[in-house]
């Protein structure tokens, strides 16, 4: 599983024109599923994406977490995160998980955040044409692979 993670001041989400899901101060997260991954990995990378310490302390180093700074998280599933470049121009997404096994995993992981936030999170809508918007805060952009735990 791999986690995009964009410290934002704000962040927004829209599908055919309408809302979907808007947040002020905290992560804008792009997640992508692999055929790989278990609930195992939706545990794993909720509870470092609500630790990671990147928010600015009083001394300006990134010491905070979401939760000292009353931050909120906007979740996009993002097959293309899992792209394969290695031949031609054309990527492929082989290694993407079908809908059959991503759906459950990625709502597995609204509810997780929500539960490792202790509050809910805004989302995008899987598989839905969306267009995401962002102010990035720093900028801050940091890479998780659930895989890559060593």
């Amino acid at each position: 599983m791999l986690a995009v993670i964009q410290r934002v001041s704000q962040a927004s989400v829209t599908i055919a024109n309408q809302l979907k899901g808007q947040i002020d101060t905290g992560f804008m997260i792009l997640l992508g599923i692999a055929h790989a991954d278990t609930r195992d990995d939706v545990d794993w990378l909720s509870k470092k994406i609500v630790g990671m310490r990147i928010f600015s302390d009083a001394e300006g180093k990134m010491n905070l977490d979401l939760t000292a700074v009353d931050g909120n998280i906007l979740l996009i599933s993002q097959f293309t995160l899992h792209a394969s470049t290695k031949k031609g121009n054309r990527p492929s997404f082989i290694d993407a998980a079908r809908p059959e096994v991503a759906i459950p995993l990625y709502e597995s992981m609204i509810a997780q955040l929500s539960a490792d936030l202790g509050k809910p999170i805004q989302t995008g809508e899987f598989g839905a044409d969306m267009q995401v918007s962002l102010v990035n805060d720093g900028p801050v952009t940091i890479l998780i692979d659930s895989k890559n735990r060593i």
